[in-house]
């Protein structure tokens, strides 16, 4: 990945990346490092567009990567957790993502299915009218490895009905493929870059052997041991707590990887709270982890806000589960997202008023704190000090705030606080599952 940033800072980038692996906050961050390099914020709301990876409209793709750049720069087409070299063997995860979203998502889990039956040799077609019932247990195991099937007559029939009803087919979209593969051969518009995540890849698909040729293909494998895990953790902590004029003591890291097992996620989660939590000070000490770790819900809460402001679907929804199974409120959750949506508002309207010098929002913290969060104090002209006022709020919430407003539009962070007031009337006065509408606006905030 240094290869490919300096490659970057040098004006070199490759018409096409994929990154995949099993280390996602690995490839997360290197995403958004891509992205700080060759686009700018202030170009992001035409130049960035991000499709469903789950799903992938392959014309919607395919118009995105041929239509050159309405400002004349740079038009990136970011295409997350795409399925798109998913091959037999990642059946089984198929079918776990299917059963666990038909219910309260059953529009998501006919697209899974849909990949599954592309890649499992099956069709509509054969299954519908009963015709599921034909597939013996040796079959499916062929396809499914590890899974009789014993289950599937509990939801394959309703899968399929959620199909019929919803007018989805299993077009195979070959000549699709092919055609995006072509383009890819040919090279896209100049200044057009189509960057792919995926959890896993068959490298014998075509259009992985086409990235290979004419892009950037890197792989983030799976760190196994405990010391090599904690050997890149510390890099990656070490780059954060540099950027933020910060030192952390060694009894510290000691305490921290106790309570996060060195998990990437967490542990840069919670090394982003310690920042925030020492304020003004350099160290961060073993008591400072102990008295700010471990505080579960509180965690939880800011692992929320933070996977919303950064359009983080999964880890929004992974932390809303963790804090509802901890006995919180549904409407003290929906009063911190309300908080975070009315900060990235406030946010956005400082960046868009043109009266922050040189804004970035690959700054660094340090920076930050030394050139930009004193012009934000002078423009709050009515020295006024609330709670709701971003003017009020801890540095590192202000400088979160303004990184992460550049993913949203103004106009969309209105539309957005006008749909949880409207949240907020179905959770007092409806019957609907608090849980399933908290979801449901996470995903549509975070697309």
């Amino acid at each position: 990945m240094d290869k490919i940033f300096t490659n970057l800072k040098k004006g070199v980038v490759a018409p096409c990346y994929l990154l995949y692996g099993e280390e996602e906050y690995l490839i997360n961050e290197s995403l958004h490092k891509i992205l700080d390099i060759i686009v700018p914020a202030a170009d992001r709301d035409f130049s960035l567009f991000y499709l469903d990876g789950e799903s992938t409209d392959l014309d919607l793709l395919i118009q995105n990567i041929i239509t050159p750049s309405l400002l004349g720069g740079k038009n990136v087409i970011v295409v997350k957790n795409t399925t798109l070299f998913t091959s037999r063997e990642d059946s089984d995860k198929l079918i776990s993502k299917i059963r666990s979203n038909i219910d309260e998502n059953p529009g998501r889990a006919a697209k899974y299915f849909l990949t599954f039956l592309k890649i499992a040799g099956f069709t509509l077609e054969d299954l519908q009218n009963s015709g599921w019932q034909k597939i013996t247990d040796e079959q499916w195991n062929s396809v499914v490895k590890g899974d009789a099937g014993e289950d599937r007559q509990k939801w394959l029939p309703r899968i399929l009905e959620i199909c019929q009803t919803s007018g989805l087919t299993d077009a195979s979209g070959e000549d699709k493929m092919e055609k995006l593969e072509e383009i890819l051969r040919a090279g896209l518009p100049a200044g057009n870059c189509l960057i792919f995540t995926a959890e896993a890849v068959d490298k014998r698909k075509k259009l992985y052997k086409t990235i290979t040729e004419v892009g950037v293909v890197q792989y983030f494998s799976a760190v196994k041991k405990e010391y090599a895990r904690k050997e890149i953790l510390q890099q990656e902590a070490r780059k954060l707590l540099d950027n933020c004029g910060k030192k952390m003591s060694p009894a510290a890291w000691v305490a921290l990887g106790k309570k996060t097992g060195f998990d990437f996620r967490r542990s840069m989660s919670e090394l982003e709270k310690l920042v925030a939590y020492i304020g003004d000070r350099a160290l961060i000490d073993k008591d400072d982890v102990e008295e700010a770790v471990g505080r579960t819900k509180e965690d939880e809460i800011f692992a929320l806000t933070n996977a919303l402001g950064e359009k983080n679907q999964l880890a929004a929804l992974e932390s809303l589960k963790n804090i509802l199974d901890q006995g919180t409120h549904h409407l003290i959750i929906l009063t911190m997202i309300s908080r975070e949506i009315r900060f990235l508002l406030q946010a956005r309207v400082l960046v868009d008023s043109g009266k922050l010098p040189k804004f970035s929002q690959s700054m660094e913290y340090g920076w930050f704190q030394n050139v930009l969060y004193p012009a934000v104090g002078e423009l709050n002209t009515s020295g006024e000090k609330r709670e709701g006022l971003i003017f009020s709020q801890h540095p590192f919430t202000v400088y979160n705030a303004l990184r992460n407003s550049v993913r949203f539009t103004t106009a969309r962070l209105i539309v957005l606080l006008e749909e949880l007031l409207q949240l907020e009337r179905s959770l007092k006065t409806s019957a609907s599952n608090p849980q399933l509408l908290l979801e449901n606006f996470l995903i549509k905030s975070c697309s």
